[in-house]
């Protein structure tokens, strides 16, 4: 085997390594953010209590029909003390930034409104009615 040969297998072999590591990485991103993602989504959370309590419990259809309005009314309370929390953490955040641009200069109250401005847009993004909007 002579000597360009050899440096192209090398070659080679590095290259699907890293295509590999590269596909790997890509693919794996894509499951996390769905298992994520996907798993915390507040609105479905009382389907998948029913078909998890539906599977270890080894549930008739009877029975699940008896405790889906229970699962329902705690689904809703979980919501409600979900968008509590945001709330308080949400007004919690702006006393805090209140209370610092008291001691910051012009220019870095202007990048901390910016920050705010920033994590507004994520949260309406993220969120279909703002923790502050609800009642």
């Amino acid at each position: 085997m002579n000597q360009a040969l050899k440096w192209k297998l090398i070659a080679g072999f590095i290259l699907v390594f890293v295509a590999g590591g590269i596909s790997g990485a890509f693919l794996g991103g894509l499951y996390a953010r769905h298992l994520f993602f996907g798993f915390h989504q507040p609105a479905q959370i009382g389907a998948r209590m029913k078909d998890r309590l539906r599977a270890e419990l080894n549930l008739t259809p009877e029975q699940v029909t008896k405790i889906s309005p229970i699962i329902d009314n705690t689904a809703v309370q979980l919501r409600e003390i979900r968008r509590e929390t945001a709330r308080r953490v949400h007004e919690t955040i702006a006393q805090a930034h209140q209370q610092m641009a008291a001691n910051l200069t012009d220019e870095q109250r202007q990048k901390l409104q910016q920050i705010e401005e920033r994590h507004r847009r994520w949260r309406h993004g993220r969120f279909h009615e703002s923790p502050s909007a609800s009642p």
